[in-house]
Order: structure tokens, then sequence, then C-alpha cells
């Protein structure tokens, strides 16, 4: 990842910058930068909305909030419990009621509970395959399939058909941490390209979006004008290659020079009382997946507040094979009350048509309880939480079989899901998109469908 602070070794330019800097600051010039998304996805964007399925002038942009629950919660001990099954399948939590009258969800999620009315509860989620991976979830098929066919990420979909909304924020933002188990880390741009991967707020890319407060503008020129005679060497060497870098300097530089994406990040211009309320969590991993950091919600709302369309955040570690009730009672209040906050803070912001927030994971837990006292894998079906986007909430859609392990009624397929994150951005999900070949290829099946009891 490049950065252009911290420490450098070897000479010094006149400048007081280093060798070892420039040479890495030459790699943004070039492209290589960590925050790719936005600096070509604006321009390539404007002629290619399926559909004219760009955003409208004068209307406020719609944008996304994905929560990936690594591992899979087990839904018989959320939000599908279970409590007339026999010993060994009924879990050890009670159902408790919710805002919505004759709906229960688990005694350890009271302020969903609350606000039960404002999201949508789906039990019923399918086609999913039992695979550890982000896949299916962030590009809407199996990881094989997206890894053979270089399928995107939606974030990068959205990023290449929209483009930017504010030219120095990132359509596509990713939250996730870097997890130990590879397949829970984003997928990738796949055969869109490098140009529409998702900018990752950790490291050096915070770095570069924070620039220290001793660098003043002329130095900045000074850089300028180095990267612009390192692009004409490159030009002489291969222009068709270096074609339209100029553009990509501008943006890098404005991105690097304004503070509107650092400002975002920074949660200390909220009111502790607000981040009190969604609560701080762990920035520790958990497992080998992702922290519960209950910071990263808001981060996410203020995010998509500042101009970015997509936001996805990984969150916890929930394949709990063994001491799956005392896990979830641990980490069940947290997320309950990050979750919850979030809800309440789209609402109170009046982001409730505007801001699509999905909850869900890889697949279900088993029915049967484990000699670990655990749930195992369980892909014939799971639940999944949504919220906003002007979609229809208050209701539960689909329900499971009296042990829940199938879905007993109105199976939702989990690329139906996509297809509602789509159609909320205003982007048929059926249209072509083209890939770096320029070869047509769908962003999801024709049998994928926008659920249409949110629409």
């Amino acid at each position: 990842m490049l950065t252009l602070w911290g420490p450098g070794g070897g000479g010094r330019f006149c400048d007081g910058h280093s060798r070892r800097s420039f040479l890495k600051l030459g790699g943004l010039a070039m492209g290589g930068l960590g925050l790719p998304g936005f600096l070509r996805a604006e321009e390539a964007s404007r002629d290619l909305s399926p559909g004219g399925a760009g955003r409208r002038a004068g209307s406020p942009h719609k944008s996304v909030i994905m929560i990936y629950l690594a591992g899979g919660q087990a839904h018989q001990d959320t939000f599908d419990l279970k409590p007339d099954a026999p010993d060994g399948i009924r879990g050890e939590f009670k159902p408790i009621s919710t805002r919505l009258p004759g709906v229960h969800i688990g005694e350890l999620l009271p302020r969903i509970a609350g606000i039960m009315d404002r999201v949508a509860v789906i039990r019923s989620i399918v086609g999913l395959r039992d695979e550890h991976s982000s896949f299916q979830n962030v590009t809407g098929f199996p990881m094989g399939q997206s890894q053979r066919e270089g399928k995107p990420s939606f974030g990068s979909v959205i990023a290449r058909v929209q483009g930017a909304v504010n030219p120095v924020v990132p359509p596509f933002i990713d939250l996730f941490p870097v997890m130990q188990h590879k397949p829970y880390n984003s997928p990738g741009p796949g055969f869109l390209g490098h140009s529409f991967k998702a900018a990752r707020m950790e490291g050096d890319d915070l770095a570069l979006l924070t620039p220290p407060a001793d660098v003043p503008p002329p130095r900045f020129d000074r850089r300028r004008a180095l990267l612009g005679q390192f692009d004409d060497f490159r030009r002489r060497l291969d222009t068709t290659e270096v074609g339209g870098m100029d553009s990509a300097y501008r943006r890098a530089f404005d991105v690097l020079t304004s503070d509107k994406v650092a400002r975002a990040l920074d949660l200390s211009r909220e009111d502790p009382r607000l981040r009190a309320r969604y609560g701080f969590g762990s920035p520790q991993p958990l497992g080998d997946a992702a922290p519960m950091m209950n910071d990263q919600f808001l981060i996410a709302r203020r995010l998509v507040e500042a101009g970015a369309r997509v936001v996805t955040v990984a969150y916890g570690f929930w394949d709990t094979h063994g001491d799956n009730f005392n896990l979830m009672r641990r980490h069940l209040p947290v997320f309950d009350q990050g979750v919850s906050a979030l809800v309440e803070d789209i609402h109170n912001r009046g982001l409730e048509n505007d801001v699509t927030v999905v909850v869900w994971g890889e697949f279900g837990r088993t029915p049967r309880i484990n000699k670990n006292a655990g749930r195992d894998h369980w892909a014939p079906v799971s639940s999944a939480m949504l919220f906003g986007g002007g979609m229809r909430v208050g209701q539960v859609i689909g329900s499971t079989d009296k042990l829940g392990g199938s879905a007993a009624s109105r199976p939702v397929h989990y690329q139906d899901v996509l297809a509602t994150i789509y159609h909320n951005m205003g982007i048929d999900p059926h249209a072509f998109i083209r890939d770096k070949a320029d070869r047509p290829v769908w962003i999801l099946p024709p049998t994928a469908e926008p659920i249409r009891e949110l629409i």
C-alpha cells in the first residue's frame, strides 16, 4: 500500500521528501493509489448506466451499507427462535415480544425488538452454499464461480454504473479489516478492473486521507510538478498506457488536499451521547474473522452522508461450532446495541428513504445442537435483516419449519437480496455491464428479482 508520510530510507530531495517516499508517490500518479475506485469511476460511468440508471439531477444520492456477519449467525438464537422444538434443537434463549404484534425474537436482542417496526426480517433465505466466505453475500455468486469468472463486488458494480457523488469521496468504501480466514475478505472488483476497487479505510489509506498539518500547499505543488515530469517520461515510453493519467493526478491530489473523508472518519465530531448510544465494542479480532467494533456502524453512516454510495462492514465471528450459547450471551448484546442505534440514527437524520442497510451472514446454523454445545454450518436456510432504502419495513418475510431447518413459506433466494439492493439504487439488476474486454455480462441472472414485499 502506498503512503506519502512515514519514515523513508535513502537520500532526500530538495523539498525534504525522501527518495523512497517519492517513488511511492510516483506509483500514486500511475494509478497505484490505494483509493482507486474514484479516480476514473466518475468519468467512466457517465455513459454506462444500464437503462439510464444514474443519479437524477437534484435528488439525494442513494446509498447502501452492508454489514457482513462472518461465520454465519445462528438464526434459531436470534430472529427465528423455536421454543417448542424438542431438547437438542431448542436453544437456551427465550423469545420476547417486539413492536410488531405477534412477532418474537431472541431475548438477547431487546433493543432491536423495540424498533422492529422499522426493520424487515427475512427468515427464509435460501440458495446459499456451505462455504465460509463473503463472496455470495457481496458478489451474489458462490466463491468458485466468482473467482473463476471474476465476478465483482456489488459495490464495484455500483461504482462502475453510477460513479462518484463527490469527486473527493470514493463511491465504494470498504471497512472490512484484513481477516485471517482469507475468503472472509472483500472479493474485489473482478472483471471490472482495478479502477473500481473499493477504497480501504485502514492503515496507509487513512494516512493518505489525513495529511499532516505541516505539509503546506506549496509542497504539494512541487510534488505535482515532479509527478508531471515523471508522467512525461512514461508518455514517451508508452502513450497508450499513460493516456488519461493527468486526470488521475488531479483527482489524487484533490483527495489528498481535501479533508472531507477524514472528517467523516473523525468520530470526535459526533455528540458523545450518540457515540455512546452505538456502544464501542472492541477492535480486537474474534477468531479468524473481524472485531465487533460498533464505531464502524457510525462511521458507515457518516461516510454515506459524506457522499459514499456503498460502505461494507465486516462484523464479528459467528462460527459457533462450540459453546454457542455463552458466545451469544457475550456478543449479541453488543450487536443489538450497535444495529439498533444505526436504525434509529438513520431515521433521526431523515435517511430512511435513501440509505439501504442489509445485515446477514453466509449461512445459518444447524437445528441440532452438537456435543460441544455448538451449532454447525447450515446452508439450507438462514435469516437476514434489512431497513431503510424506502422499503416496506415492519414485517417478517417467510418462515421455517418447526425445527428451523428449511423454508416452510416464501423462500427468498440470496440473489434476490442483491437484486433488491440494485433496485433501491436505481439500477436494473438484469442489465448488462461491460468487463475490461468490453464484453457484456449480466449483473445478476434473470432469476434474481427484487423482494416484492419490500418494494
